[in-house]
């Protein structure tokens, strides 16, 4: 091969660190390689990151395989101890394009492969700037690094760090730079993109710095947040939702569950009244709003009651959009250490968490018919409705807002038949 592939795992503001890295390594030279960028949320996101990882030296015997992201943050040596990786760079080290200069020749140690420093002693979130997001016709923009929660399950804070906010002039410059090279959606993404702004002079909140992206920038057309905690939703973003026709009516929420104590064995900051309360506001607010969630199944010490609190929750709330994950115990957690249910039990309930969700779903996309609806169309051949659900577009531009009716789903997708040109 010659030039450089990204192998992307995980998290919105893993694909756009992706760019930036490949950006970085272009800079500093590089050729040959694949950077293939991890994700340590679950135990099978490291395991798809090993198989990938192999696969790329069996295609690419001569390249250089550089691994970083989250995993190699958080579990470096045994990405290091892998024969196919030549180098192993931590999250801040893949950002820099000295990092790409000064990489180990072939055949090195184990350790010698390893360009890792202490997450924790990183202080600030460098903007980055990019122009262009290679396949998407949304835009994102990192407005925030880390996290200074601990959920007893979460591996995330070890792997990125404490809670730090890109200054809001650099993300205005930034979503300029975006919307002045065409696109039309960008979404704000970050760790805990809500706790955004906490270490910033006036502590700026993040539905504030999306007020001040659309009052200044009038050519961003969509606007999104990425996954939200709503304990922390504020006075503006209540405002955006009720009354920012550009702040699109989807949200996806980090709930996790919805059985109040395996909520504070968690250690979540919300429980279950207050996730109901929140979304019941928002729809109020604006009744075509949406809502996505993660949500874990199988949790340690979840009993069939507890289980049943949570899919309750889920119907209750009419998540349209629910994305499920069978607990995974992640060594040096608390929650790993805490009595473990047995594995084909946890893998039933994300089954029929996953079966709710599916349910759900296809009332969602029944809602949906008969609606008039703006799509912004994707590369392969798909679109999105401002509420993010996915319509049929083959036959339609990509990067293009386009006014449709929808007339059908088949189970997975909207079906759409056009109401005027397209904008």
């Amino acid at each position: 091969m010659s030039g450089i592939e990204v192998i992307t795992f995980g998290c919105r503001l893993n694909t756009y660190e992706s760019e930036v890295m490949k950006a970085q390594a272009e800079k500093a030279g590089l050729n040959n390689a694949v950077l293939v960028n991890t994700c340590a949320v679950t135990g099978e996101a490291v395991r798809q990151a090993r198989q990938a990882i192999r696969r790329a030296r069996r295609d690419n015997p001569h390249a250089r395989i550089i691994v970083t992201g989250c995993a190699a943050q958080t579990e470096k040596q045994t990405f290091a101890a892998m024969p196919e990786v030549d180098a192993v760079l931590g999250n801040e080290e893949k950002l820099s394009s000295a990092s790409y200069r000064s990489l180990p020749d072939f055949g090195v140690s184990a350790q010698e492969k390893l360009r890792v420093n202490d997450i924790m002693s990183v202080k600030a979130t460098a903007p980055q700037m990019v122009r262009h997001i290679d396949g998407h016709v949304r835009a994102f923009i990192q407005v925030q690094n880390g996290c200074d929660h601990r959920c007893t399950f979460c591996i995330i804070p070890y792997g990125r760090g404490n809670s730090r906010s890109v200054p809001m002039g650099a993300v205005v410059d930034q979503a300029r730079r975006l919307a002045d090279s065409g696109y039309r959606e960008i979404v704000l993404t970050g760790v805990d993109a809500t706790s955004y702004g906490g270490d910033l002079p006036g502590a700026p909140t993040l539905a504030l710095l999306a007020k001040t992206l659309l009052k200044q920038i009038p050519d961003i057309r969509r606007l999104r947040l990425s996954s939200i905690d709503s304990i922390e939703a504020d006075a503006h973003l209540m405002d955006l939702i009720a009354d920012e026709p550009r702040f699109m009516p989807h949200l996806h929420l980090s709930l996790q569950h919805g059985d109040d104590m395996i909520l504070k064995r968690m250690k979540r900051r919300h429980l279950r009244a207050d996730a109901l309360r929140f979304i019941a506001e928002a729809r109020r607010l604006r009744p075509e709003m949406s809502f996505g969630a993660d949500m874990i199944a199988g949790f340690p010490t979840e009993t069939e009651e507890m289980f049943d609190n949570a899919v309750r929750l889920a119907e209750e709330a009419g998540i349209a959009h629910l994305h499920v994950f069978p607990y995974s115990p992640r060594p040096g957690t608390p929650a790993a250490r805490m009595p473990q249910l047995d594995r084909s039990l946890v893998k039933d309930r994300a089954a029929r968490l996953r079966a709710t969700g599916h349910r759900l779903h296809q009332s969602h996309l029944d809602g949906m018919v008969g609606t008039r609806q703006w799509l912004l169309v994707e590369n392969n051949g798909l679109a999105h409705t401002e509420n993010f659900t996915l319509v049929a577009a083959a036959d339609l531009r990509p990067g293009e807002l386009v006014p449709v009716t929808i007339t059908g789903h088949n189970g997975k997708h909207l079906d759409m038949q056009l109401t005027a040109a397209a904008a």
